[in-house]
């Protein structure tokens, strides 16, 4: 998000601060009332809930389940990056 985008959103709901002041106040450089940091709150919280969700680094046990179910590795690495099945290729055991 940019402080434009920030700003245009904050003055649409009805804040307000100019946009310097907004550029300046999430720079640390100006203060701004309780009820004006609330509605830049809000609109940010807008923008933020229209962002598409982002992908979530799975944890171990995730992982562990999900090659159990799927039979496959998931993180991106295949069968042939897994250090268990790179030992068996090498023991002679395929």
């Amino acid at each position: 998000m940019t402080v434009p985008e920030v700003w245009m959103k904050y003055f649409s709901i009805g804040g307000a601060a100019g946009e310097y002041e907004i550029d300046a106040y999430i720079n640390g450089s100006l203060s701004l009332p309780p009820f004006q940091r609330d509605i830049l709150a809000h609109a940010a919280n807008e923008l933020i809930d229209q962002l598409p969700a982002r992908p979530r680094a799975p944890y171990s046990a995730e992982v562990t389940q999900r090659r159990a179910v799927d039979g496959r590795e998931v993180n991106g690495l295949g069968a042939e990056n897994d250090p268990s099945q790179r030992h068996r290729r090498n023991a002679g055991e395929d």
